[in-house]
């Protein structure tokens, strides 16, 4: 179910789906919640979201920039400080869910773990889709900043279709070209129904290069982790590793055939492997 909520100045929109298939005899587990990518939304866990919610609480948040959630127009709103903020107060004070699960893909990984570093008393367990701790080197994130601020006035300047046709073309994302072609037109479909300068604020809030590194307080992380990347994708599956080895009680899973979105690109091995993670089966 499809929810708007005002959170101080902020509107939050979410998907918020209880457990389908619960019986006497199979209680709920832990609920999760899902932070999307840029340029998606809650719409983007469809499937994974029909295959966790027949026992369990399934929440979907719209990230600022994103989706139906609006923030202002203070670049300051959308950093990660902030979205995590906003996220922690809708699901404690909101919705009354003190633990749960999470799972965030890129972007949203990123702010996954944000989340996890800053408000880990809620959080049971933690999968990390393609993300990254953020920039170690002040110059790396210099330069992220500059290459980010470049295509925010690219996007406001030229338009959605414009921009979405550059972001399609990124070499990250060469291995989705594979995906059946109702996937891609539905992925296309989802991204041009974004607002542009919306993302252009997201870019310049909440992008790599603004972020504070996050990778020297990995060893403090408690919480069971999973982090997963697609074999195809050596950069995030090398950044995977790396937060693996680094974080407490975490495991690092590289999906074959997949790039950048596993989740998108191979969605049942995907599957399979956060599902029996979040049920806290063992790894074969």
């Amino acid at each position: 179910m499809n929810r708007r909520i005002e959170i101080g100045t902020a509107t939050v929109e979410f998907s918020d789906e209880a457990p389908s298939a619960l019986s006497s005899q199979t209680p709920a587990r832990d609920p999760v919640v899902l932070l999307h990518g840029f340029t998606g939304s809650k719409e983007s866990w469809r499937d994974l979201r029909e295959q966790l919610r027949t026992d369990r609480r399934v929440i979907s948040i719209d990230l600022p920039g994103h989706g139906g959630t609006r923030v202002g127009i203070d670049v300051e709103n959308y950093s990660i400080e902030r979205a995590a903020a906003m996220a922690i107060r809708l699901l404690t004070d909101v919705l009354a869910v003190p633990r749960f699960s999470l799972l965030g893909y890129s972007m949203g990984g990123r702010l996954a773990l944000f989340i996890a570093l800053n408000y880990g008393a809620h959080i049971n367990r933690l999968v990390l889709e393609s993300a990254s701790p953020g920039l170690a080197d002040s110059a790396d994130r210099a330069a992220r900043r500059h290459a980010d601020a470049e295509l925010a006035a690219f996007a406001e300047s030229a338009g959605i279709e414009a921009f979405v046709k550059r972001w399609e073309s990124i070499p990250l994302f060469e291995s989705m070209a594979r995906m059946p072609a109702e996937k891609i037109d539905r992925l296309r479909r989802e991204r041009l129904g974004c607002c542009v300068e919306e993302l252009a604020r997201s870019l310049r809030g909440m992008g790599t290069g603004v972020q504070p590194w996050l990778g020297d307080e990995l060893p403090a992380l408690r919480m069971p982790i999973l982090a997963i990347a697609g074999a195809l994708d050596p950069k995030f599956t090398a950044i995977g590793e790396q937060m693996a080895a680094l974080a407490g009680d975490a495991r690092f899973e590289a999906i074959d055939g997949a790039g950048h979105a596993p989740h998108l690109e191979r969605p049942r091995e995907f599957n399979c492997i956060v599902t029996d993670f979040l049920n806290g089966k063992r790894q074969k």
